[in-house]
């Protein structure tokens, strides 16, 4: 697996790979997106972004510059092949978990989420997933295909059972998802009440924190896919990720669904950054300036 810094990095994210604790890499892929395309160029784009953004963090007090986060680019994947470039997701996750450090996937659509949990569940036995999205993701086909972004959480649950999957912000899916959801996940609608419970029900547990941007309202975040009016805002989106960061054991988590060309103003893709930095800057919170935590 690539080891060597990528030419064009993250804002703040320049560390070496053997002094990190986080492995930021990006999975360019949208070949399943059932209506518009695009989240392929979200790491590219984001990465170029960046530097319009500040390495400091009012919200927390820290600063990028203090942190060890290595970028290792984005992986070469192919677009006609879903099956290899799954694999391909899947071993360069391995490989940082193997290396004792936290995998942090930058999408493309949803379905790369699942190759980095099965990554983290041959690794972590008892791995559980904390989800948000606008999407239930829980149909176990979508146009005939298994492996679709809309059948990602179906093929989780494959992986991991009834119970370990939580489910936050959900509004949208067919009725049956929702039925199905009350019998096998943790499924809560519009928001993020009932979050603190499930991070105490977890304890302990290795945790998969996914977050599919469209989880927010459509008038903040309008560059993804499948737009859902009714979602949370920028604000409550933080507050609840950060929440998750500073209270369970995450070993591998991704931001995913954003789609650079459907917002030309970019202020998407300066959300998704925004979100980017402050959950890298709460990972790495025990690590700098523990005078001001």
């Amino acid at each position: 697996m690539r080891r060597e810094k990528n030419v064009e990095t993250f804002l703040g994210c320049d560390a070496d790979y053997e002094s990190s604790r986080i492995v930021l890499y990006g999975a360019p892929f949208d070949s399943t997106t059932s209506y518009r395309p695009g989240t392929r160029f979200a790491s590219r784009v984001m990465r170029a972004e960046s530097y319009g953004l500040e390495t400091y963090s009012p919200y927390q007090d820290l600063d990028m510059e203090d942190a060890a986060v290595f970028d290792g680019g984005d992986l070469e994947l192919s677009f006609g092949n879903i099956e290899k470039a799954l694999s391909d997701i899947h071993d360069f996750a391995r490989g940082v978990l193997d290396d004792h450090k936290l995998p942090f996937l930058i999408g493309g659509e949803h379905l790369v989420t699942l190759p980095a949990v099965i990554a983290a569940h041959e690794k972590y036995r008892d791995l559980c997933v904390i989800h948000f999205d606008a999407h239930t993701d829980l149909r176990d086909e979508y146009l005939d295909a298994r492996l679709s972004h809309a059948t990602v959480m179906r093929r989780i649950w494959d992986e991991l059972g009834d119970g370990r999957i939580y489910q936050f912000g959900i509004r949208s899916g067919e009725r049956e998802e929702f039925y199905w959801a009350s019998e096998h996940t943790h499924l809560v609608k519009f928001n993020f009440e009932g979050l603190g419970d499930a991070l105490a029900r977890l304890n302990d547990r290795p945790v998969y924190f996914t977050i599919d941007l469209d989880v927010l309202d459509p008038s903040c975040f309008p560059g993804t896919g499948t737009s859902e009016a009714g979602g949370v805002t920028f604000g409550e989106l933080l507050d609840a990720a950060l929440k998750v960061i500073k209270n369970s054991m995450i070993v591998g988590c991704d931001i995913v669904e954003l789609s650079p060309p459907l917002d030309q103003s970019g202020a998407s893709t300066a959300t998704a950054l925004k979100i980017l930095r402050e959950m890298l800057l709460c990972f790495e919170r025990p690590f700098i300036r523990p005078e001001m935590v």
